[in-house]
């Protein structure tokens, strides 16, 4: 799968997208991740991405034209329209169906990233295909927002975790919450790992851990 960010700062994607799980899967091939730093289609000495808002109001709009060029050569190194997706308050909530949604659909995705006061509509118009939201709030920037939907989009794609049974188990996989998980010692604080863990019976421990899932879900998440 291939994911390009089109960002103004590229420097804060990478060093979050070149660490951990996702950094490895980079370096193994499972995912492609290309950060595009859109000043750098600018037409003008000064590298200026933004001017004032028509109709008044503070602040600034990021202007058409550089994310249209930015956005266009990705399309044509791709061969083709990419789906293309502008994290805003506007868009659909990112869930855990959401994120599978993509993963099934999409092989190719070009995020883009927001700053100051929005971005000239007549760009999204012309470029984007769906809108997405992290949530009912507001950040600085899009960069937090499309690195939560790389993490998420991209552990779904075989290799990455390692272990394809990890996604299998986690919060949100058959719309339950994960159960509670515990390591060694088998006492810390007084606290003591629950004994079927301990068991060595696994029909039980499955039998423990689907129960858990589902009192979690319907103490803490009631309505998945």
């Amino acid at each position: 799968m291939r994911i390009d960010i089109m960002t103004l700062f590229p420097d804060a994607v990478e060093a979050m997208m070149g660490s951990s799980i996702i950094g490895r899967a980079r370096e193994r091939g499972f995912v492609t991740i290309q950060t595009h730093q859109i000043r750098d289609y600018t037409t003008n000495k000064q590298m200026q991405v933004d001017d004032y808002p028509y109709g008044g109001g503070r602040g600034a709009v990021m202007q058409a034209d550089p994310l249209y060029r930015c956005w266009q050569h990705i399309c044509d190194e791709a061969g083709g329209r990419v789906h293309t997706i502008y994290m805003s308050p506007c868009g659909r909530v990112l869930t855990q169906q959401v994120a599978r949604e993509l993963k099934a659909q999409y092989d190719h995705l070009i995020l883009v990233c927001g700053h100051y006061e929005g971005i000239d509509e007549r760009v999204l118009e012309e470029v984007v295909t769906d809108y997405i939201s992290i949530g009912d709030y507001v950040l600085t920037g899009g960069e937090l927002a499309a690195m939560v939907i790389v993490d998420a989009v991209a552990r779904l794609v075989p290799g990455v975790l390692g272990n394809e049974q990890s996604a299998l188990t986690e919060s949100f996989h058959g719309e339950l919450l994960e159960h509670p998980q515990y390591s060694r010692p088998d006492v810390w604080h007084g606290k003591k790992v629950p004994e079927v863990l301990l068991s060595g019976n696994q029909k039980h421990i499955d039998a423990w851990k689907k129960e858990q899932s589902i009192l979690r879900t319907k103490e803490r998440r009631p309505y998945l």
